[in-house]
C-alpha cells in the first residue's frame, strides 16, 4: 500500500514529494487571466454571467439576506452546533494569545516606535463542494476578527439547495456578516478589484480548487493572500512502542482530503511498518472515502526506517512538514530537535484532526516544504506595522555627520543635502 525508503534512499522520497505540486497549470491560467479581465472590465454583470454558466445557477442578487441566515442556521444540529460553539472558543482563546502591542521609545530627544494596524477588510474564499468546510471558516475568521479586522466579506459559490447551513452557522461565530454567493475565480478577482457591489479587500485567505488558488497567485501584489498553498501532507515519527492503530488511522486521516496528499512514517522499527500496514487494509474497510485513500498512499504513502529518532527528525526538517506527528515516548524531549514543521502535535493522544477541528491552533498551514521558511495563519497574517520617529533638532544635528557620510558614500548628494540644510 505504500513504499518503504531507507536512510540510503530517502532522497528519491524528497524528490518525489517536491515533484507533487509540478503540475503545467498553463491552460487553467490563461482561462483564469481572461475571467479576472471580464471581472474587472464589467463588474457584477460578469460575476452573475459566471455564476450561470459555471455553477449553474441563475441569480437575482449576491448576499444573502439576513432571513436566509436564519433559516439555514435553524437547519443545524444543536450538538453540531454546541461542539462548534466549544471550537471557535478555543480558537479565539489560543489566537488571543498571539496579539503583539504598538510600542514607543521616547529619550534624548528622539521618538520612534511602531504601531500595530489591522487591516481594513478581508475577503474569505469558502468553497462550496465537498470541501465546504465549516472549521476553515473558524480557523480564518477568527484570527482576522482577534486582529481588529473591520470588515470580513466570506464569498462561497451559489448552489441550488443553498449554502452548507453549518458554514452559515460558522459566519457567525466567528462575526463575519456579509456573506456573498459568488465563487470561482470570478470571486477572487471582484474581492482583488471591486465591483460596483463588492468592495476592494485588502487580504485574501481561505481554500479553493486549483482556478481560486491560481486567481489568487494572479492577483497578489494589489492584494495580500494568505499563502500559495499546494498539497499537504502529514509526516508522523514514531518509535517501537507506537501504537499501529493509532498510526495507521492518522496516516488515512490525511490520505483522505487528496489524491495527491501524502503520508509519511518515520520510525526506527521495522515491525512498526509491517502492524501499520496491516491496519491499514483493516481499516480501510470501513471509511467511506477508501478509494481517494488507496490511491493517495499507493502515489505517495512512505515509510522510512532511520536508525534513530535523532535521524528521523533531520529527515522531518529536510521535508517539512504541514502536519507533524511525534508519537514518541518522551515526544517534548523530540520537539527541541525539530525545526521545520506547520504544526506539531505531541503523542499518541493528540492526533492532527484534534488541530484540524477543535484545539485551537491554525489549521491553515505551511505546505508541500513551505514550513522551511513560513508560518501558520495566525494574527499576526491581518496586521502591518508601520514605525514612526521624530528628532529634536538638536538629536539631528548630533547624527548629521554621520547621515551625511552614508549619503555620500552612496552617490546619494540630494539625501545629503536634505541634512545638510539643517545643520
Amino acid at each position: 500500500m505504500f513504499k518503504v525508503y531507507t536512510k540510503e534512499n530517502v532522497g528519491n522520497l524528497i524528490e518525489l514529494l517536491k515533484k507533487r505540486a509540478g503540475i503545467d497549470n498553463s491552460e487553467v491560467e490563461k482561462i483564469v487571466k481572461e475571467i479576472i479581465s471580464e471581472v474587472k472590465l464589467r463588474g457584477d454583470e460578469s460575476l452573475f454571467e459566471y455564476s450561470e454558466k459555471i455553477d449553474k445557477v441563475k441569480l437575482n442578487k449576491l448576499r444573502i439576506s439576513e432571513e436566509e441566515k436564519r433559516v439555514a442556521i435553524a437547519k443545524v444540529p444543536e450538538e453540531l452546533k454546541e461542539a462548534m460553539k466549544r471550537a471557535a472558543k478555543n480558537i479565539f482563546a489560543f489566537h488571543e494569545k498571539q496579539k503583539t502591542v504598538s510600542w514607543i521609545d521616547n529619550k534624548d530627544g528622539k521618538i520612534m516606535g511602531q504601531r500595530i494596524i489591522p487591516l481594513k477588510r478581508v475577503g474569505l474564499y469558502v468553497p462550496g463542494g465537498t470541501a465546504a468546510y465549516p472549521s476553515s471558516v473558524l480557523m480564518n475568521a477568527i484570527p482576522a476578527k482577534v486582529a481588529g479586522v473591520e470588515s470580513i466579506v466570506m464569498v462561497t459559490p451559489p448552489k441550488k439547495e443553498g449554502i452548507n447551513p453549518a458554514v452559515i452557522y460558522a459566519a457567525e461565530l466567528a462575526g463575519v456578516e456579509d456573506i456573498v454567493t459568488v465563487g470561482g475565480a470570478q470571486a477572487v478577482a471582484a474581492l482583488a478589484y471591486g465591483t460596483e457591489s463588492i468592495a476592494q479587500v485588502d487580504k485574501i485567505v481561505g481554500p479553493g480548487n486549483i482556478f481560486v488558488a491560481t486567481a489568487k497567485r494572479l492577483v497578489a501584489g494589489t492584494v495580500d493572500i494568505d499563502m500559495f498553498a499546494g498539497p499537504s501532507e502529514v509526516l508522523v515519527i514514531a518509535d517501537e512502542k507506537a501504537n499501529p492503530t493509532y498510526v495507521a488511522a492518522d496516516f488515512m486521516s490525511q490520505a483522505e482530503h487528496d489524491p495527491i496528499a501524502a503520508s509519511i512514517l518515520v520510525t526506527t522499527s521495522k515491525k512498526l511498518v509491517e502492524s501499520v500496514k496491516e491496519e491499514i487494509e483493516r481499516q480501510l474497510s470501513y471509511l467511506s472515502r477508501a478509494e481517494i485513500i488507496k490511491n493517495s498512499l499507493i502515489s505517495y504513502g512512505s515509510a522510512v526506517i532511520m536508525d534513530s529518532l535523532e535521524q528521523a527528525a533531520e529527515i522531518s526538517d529536510k521535508i517539512a512538514p504541514e502536519h507533524l506527528e511525534l508519537m514518541v515516548e518522551n515526544p517534548f524531549e523530540l520537539l527541541g530537535k525539530v525545526r521545520n514543521a506547520g504544526s506539531v502535535f505531541l503523542g499518541e493522544n493528540s492526533p492532527e484532526p484534534l488541530g484540524d477541528y477543535y484545539a485551537g491552533p491554525n489549521h491553515v498551514l505551511p505546505t508541500n516544504g513551505t514550513a522551511r521558511f513560513s508560518s501558520a495563519l495566525s494574527v499576526d497574517s491581518f496586521v502591518k506595522k508601520s514605525s514612526y520617529l521624530y528628532y529634536s533638532k538638536e538629536a539631528l544635528r548630533k547624527s548629521a555627520d554621520d547621515i551625511i557620510m552614508f549619503a555620500k558614500a552612496e552617490g546619494l548628494t540630494a539625501h545629503a543635502n536634505s541634512i545638510e540644510v539643517r545643520k
